[in-house]
């Protein structure tokens, strides 16, 4: 069942990322796997930030741009791992980084710049397209990702 998330502002984002979590609770509670599309500079890393915040991370999220991936613990023991597959050039390259580990365990995986990665996510991964509007806003789309 799609959603959509509406962002106005930079202040609104942390009540986005609480209206987020509810929607993956109650919806996806099975998906730990959540993609993240949309162009650069429109805000994925942002809301990852405010995301992880909302959901315990002590760690403050960063970009794992050159990392590829980064590990945030949680207050409750949990781990959330966040990928910047940007750099990544295939599939191959992907899972030699290690990234089945990661999407096919029990922890949150958001990954920005997912493409590489398609074709051997979870089925039950949650795709977020993100779109900026002309006056800024941002619409979140939030659904299960298509069969590739």
């Amino acid at each position: 069942m799609e959603c959509q998330l509406k962002i106005n502002n930079l202040s609104e984002i942390d009540a986005a990322a609480q209206e987020f979590l509810g929607i993956l609770k109650t919806q996806y509670p099975d998906s730990r796997c959540i993609i993240f599309n949309a162009g650069m500079g429109v805000g994925k890393t942002t809301f990852i930030k405010a995301l992880s915040k909302a959901m315990g991370a002590i760690d403050e999220a960063s970009s794992p741009t050159f990392a590829i991936v980064n590990d945030y613990l949680c207050k409750d023991g949990s781990h959330i791992f966040h990928f910047d597959l940007y750099r990544i050039k295939d599939t191959e390259e992907a899972m030699a980084a290690g990234a089945e580990d990661y999407i096919y365990g029990n922890d949150y995986c958001f990954i920005e710049w997912p493409e590489t990665l398609l074709p051997v996510l979870p089925d039950n991964t949650i795709a977020v397209n993100i779109e900026e509007a002309e006056d800024g806003t941002r619409i979140m789309t939030v659904d299960r990702l298509a069969a590739v």
